[in-house]
């Protein structure tokens, strides 16, 4: 390797994402083989939780909606809809406007209405990461990124709740009340937006935060008169069931890239896992509001609150890291313009295989890496901001940035 110069070059960023796809398209390709009476070889429904997305459904549209939120009613309707499912099923957490969401795709087919559930969502992202990354030139990396794939696979909603976040950020500054109202739509997953309150206080950003309330609300109220007003009691007695499922690993820790569920997986007590999971929860807000407070750079910005939101979280999952793109990108192009600092692009590299890898380190060794990998990102954005302002010596040192500046290596070297 040439002195001076960067293992993570412009040459592997364009073979390693080929490969990675590559290697998706044989795993898809074996997968459609072994599907069998619309089940996979584990015996799973394709989508697999996009099973209590249908079942849902499919009662709401019948004219019963609240007996989504009934655990018995169901499991029955999971097991009618699929009769060779054999396996346990899975229960209905969400808010009512995300029973609104999906209620329409009860008027297709399963496998057409997983089609056009994740190929809508996986659109949407997908705009919304372009924009973010405002670059031509980086089609293959986004293909290529674990946590689409992990989302895709199980059928899930980050894709649309990571859309709706970066969307939120990207219209910000131009276009407040388009950012409100994106915000708001963020209800279908409300404690995802506990952050970005944090952040829009810290910029004064009223508009934002009124329209976003008032989405949320106009949401809401029009899912309660759809669904009838026993869903609201309904869905918040079923928050308590998730609470009891998070606390006791019937929802697995492995899959959950919280600081509760690390401390749970070593065997740490309830409440001394809420109580150190409360002051990393803490630090994030911290760290967003001064991030947001000391500089009005996007990147930055929207990279610290994007991914602080799994640190301030305790019940996320894997297929939630797809979020992560935005980070990456916004960190990455920030470096590539102002030059890079120690440590910067290993980081990037973590967080971007940690969709695939998190679950199954946590389950092989009982560790989960995820909340140490979202801290390091955090950091990458936070130390952009604080460097130079009366830290201590050996943080300086360590926020010192690395090879020639950007604009001398822009004119000796392409954009990797």
């Amino acid at each position: 390797m040439e002195a001076g110069r960067h293992w993570l070059d412009a040459e592997r960023l364009r073979v390693y994402p080929r490969i990675f796809v590559g290697v998706y398209a044989v795993a898809v390709l074996a997968y459609a083989l072994s599907v069998h009476d619309g089940l996979d070889f584990r015996g799973q429904v394709l989508g697999s939780d996009f099973v209590t997305f249908y079942a849902a459904a499919r009662l709401a549209l019948s004219g019963h909606g609240v007996d989504a939120w009934n655990l018995d009613a169901l499991l029955a309707m999971q097991h009618q809809v699929f009769p060779a499912y054999a396996g346990k099923g899975f229960a209905w957490f969400y808010p009512p406007t995300f029973l609104l969401v999906v209620t329409p795709l009860a008027l297709l087919p399963h496998l057409a209405a997983l089609a056009v559930f994740v190929g809508t969502t996986a659109t949407g992202w997908a705009l919304a990461l372009r924009r973010a990354i405002g670059r031509p030139g980086a089609g293959w990396l986004v293909a290529a990124f674990p946590g689409l794939w992990v989302c895709a696979a199980q059928g899930q909603n980050g894709l649309l709740t990571a859309a709706l976040a970066g969307g939120s950020l990207l219209t910000l500054r131009r276009r407040p009340v388009l950012s409100g109202v994106l915000l708001g739509l963020l209800v279908v997953k409300p404690h995802l937006a506990a952050l970005f309150a944090v952040a829009l206080l810290a910029v004064r950003a009223w508009r934002t935060m009124l329209v976003a309330a008032g989405t949320a609300l106009a949401f809401l109220g029009a899912s309660l008169l759809a669904f009838g007003w026993a869903a609201l009691p309904a869905w918040l007695d079923s928050l308590q069931v998730a609470r009891v499922a998070t606390e006791t690993g019937a929802l697995p820790w492995a899959k959950m890239p919280s600081t509760f569920a690390l401390l749970r997986l070593l065997g740490t007590a309830v409440p001394w896992a809420y109580a150190v999971h409360a002051v990393v929860a803490i630090a994030a807000a911290v760290a967003v509001w001064v991030v947001w407070r000391r500089t009005d750079a996007l990147p930055l910005r929207g990279a610290v609150l994007m991914a602080a939101t799994f640190l301030a979280n305790p019940y996320a999952f894997d297929y939630d890291l797809v979020w992560l793109a935005f980070p990456i990108a916004w960190l990455a192009a920030y470096g590539l313009e102002n030059g890079w600092r120690r440590g910067d692009r290993e980081v990037l590299v973590a967080a971007w295989l940690l969709p695939a890898l998190a679950t199954a380190l946590a389950s092989l060794t009982r560790v989960q890496v995820a909340p140490l990998v979202l801290a390091a990102l955090v950091w990458v954005a936070v130390r952009r901001v604080v460097a130079g302002r009366g830290l201590p010596g050996w943080l300086a040192g360590v926020s010192a940035p690395s090879g020639p500046p950007a604009r001398a290596r822009r004119r000796s070297s392409p954009p990797a």
